[in-house]
């Protein structure tokens, strides 16, 4: 799987990617953010989470420098052992949430993602 930004024509990122960029012009390629590290910009602790997400829930909004290009991510951490400029690295995990708890049939969709990492 892979955490995909979205590039448009004027070589500006984004993520997650949408039809159209900050231009208008829809993406002419696409960059996997799982290959780059990031440094976070902020981060909280969420302690009342929704149904069938870890308590407590790590949060951070981090940027990725892909050839000079800023792009941010928020996501879930995989620690509190983190500060402000840290680096960290996607890690790749099966279940964000535990997906029947909450009031979504579990097939209706994908519980995966990335969890950001110090490296």
């Amino acid at each position: 799987m892979t955490m995909e930004a979205v590039r448009y024509a004027d070589g500006s990122l984004s993520y997650p990617g949408h039809p159209v960029g900050p231009d208008g012009s829809e993406p002419v390629g696409a960059v996997d953010l799982s290959e780059y590290t990031a440094t976070v910009v902020t981060w909280t602790t969420s302690t009342a989470t929704p149904p069938g997400v870890r308590a407590p829930n790590h949060l951070a909004i981090v940027e990725f420098d892909v050839d000079g290009e800023p792009v941010r991510a928020l996501g879930q951490l995989t620690t509190d052992e983190v500060d402000i400029g840290d680096e960290v690295r996607p890690v790749y995990v099966d279940e964000l949430r535990e997906p029947g708890a909450g009031i979504r049939e579990p097939d209706s969709q994908p519980w995966d993602g990335y969890r950001f990492e110090p490296v």
